[in-house]
């Protein structure tokens, strides 16, 4: 184990609380001015919930949670074609977990499961490839992700292709970042003056993939990682340049991200998929914001090969509010259903159920639920 002049192990230094809270007092001299920032990856919104940094911001720094998960931003009538993919006899659908519980138009994976569907929760894309390769079934992975994980779907697509199975399958939903922060920017109601760039993401695009938020766009930005100290000196270096009125894009990750990220894994990507437009739940339709297959790997299109009409949008239930809470609009708390008729143990949206949603970190780390007929803050 690495240690420090003192002896002490380098990596608890970003867990370290009496240096957290220097930095606390820090970023609250730097702040001249009300700001509000941006964190747009789950695992960060869960981080600044869990740590408590959320309620030890000093006054006058607002921080919102964006479109960071990517079982959330799955558009509804994506969730539905899911569901209806799961329903055909014969057919085995493999998930990442968190995408089971999601209520559709009319069930959930899990719900469909309970009918009599073949649901079957992976850790990896390449585990559904494994199991088209031990049943005769047809396997479908459904491919819902930012770019941390479609490198290695790309990966399971190719494998399945050398192994020449004919019973695998993708339905793509993977999304790509970038296009979501340039609609955030363009939409006035976000009020968003810089963002917190996850980490994960940045291993792969690393720094420069990030660079048009201040060349072309003039918002900055700190990519970090999980720990408390490492979220807080982003915020410290995002907070003042936002104040200074400098747009840059700052690599606060140094130790994990790289200026061009990991060009093996965007290779794979680039080899597999090709850019199309997608629909994100809460920000509507982007242009090339999605990944689908490109013709040479068709046969192993879900889409293709199980063809489905298209579902009829159907809103979500009313009073939900997770397309604002997705775009910063609103704090999980200002959804009406928030904590009342929307919980972890009954959501009525995605943001409430995955394990990277805003509304589950909130519910779970950042609010009090109301007592005798109070009113939870």
């Amino acid at each position: 184990m690495e240690l420090d002049a003192g002896g002490t192990p380098w990596l608890s230094r970003f867990k370290d609380p009496g240096l957290a809270r220097r930095l606390i007092a820090r970023l609250g001299r730097e702040l001249s001015r009300p700001v509000r920032v941006m964190e747009v990856c789950g695992t960060h919104t869960w981080s600044i919930s869990r740590s408590g940094i959320r309620g030890a911001l000093p006054e006058g720094l607002e921080l919102r949670s964006g479109p960071g998960c990517p079982v959330c931003v799955t558009d509804q009538t994506d969730l539905d074609r899911m569901i209806a993919l799961a329903g055909r006899p014969g057919l085995v659908v493999a998930s990442f977990g968190d995408m089971v519980r999601v209520p559709g138009s009319a069930m959930s994976l899990e719900e469909a499961r309970a009918l009599g569907a073949d649901v079957r929760v992976v850790y990896s894309p390449l585990d559904a490839v494994a199991l088209a390769g031990s049943t005769g079934s047809q396997v479908v992975f459904l491919g819902v992700g930012f770019e941390t994980t479609a490198p290695v779907a790309a990966l399971a697509v190719e494998e399945a292709a050398r192994r020449s199975l004919k019973n695998f399958s993708l339905f793509s939903r993977h999304k790509l970042l970038p296009p979501a922060l340039r609609a955030l920017i363009s939409d006035s109601r976000t009020r968003v003056e810089g963002f917190i760039l996850p980490g994960h993401v940045s291993t792969v695009l690393g720094r420069r993939g990030f660079d048009f938020l201040a060349s072309e766009l003039g918002v900055p930005a700190v990519i970090t990682g999980f720990d408390p100290v490492d979220i807080l000196l982003g915020l410290k270096e995002l907070v003042g340049m936002v104040c200074r009125g400098e747009a840059r894009v700052v690599n606060a990750y140094g130790r994990v991200v790289r200026e061009d990220g990991n060009p093996r894994a965007r290779a794979a990507m680039d080899r597999v998929f090709q850019p199309a437009d997608e629909l994100w739940r809460g920000l509507g339709p982007i242009p090339q914001s999605g990944l689908r297959l490109k013709p040479e790997f068709s046969p192993f299109d879900a889409e293709a090969r199980f063809p489905l009409p298209d579902p009829a949008p159907r809103p979500l239930p009313r009073g939900c509010s997770c397309g604002e809470v997705l775009k910063g609009i609103l704090a999980p708390a200002d959804c009406p259903l928030f904590g009342r008729a929307c919980t972890p143990e009954r959501p009525v949206g995605p943001c409430m159920v995955s394990s990277e949603g805003a509304c589950a970190a909130y519910y779970h780390y950042g609010w009090v639920p109301a007592r005798e007929g109070g009113e939870g803050r």
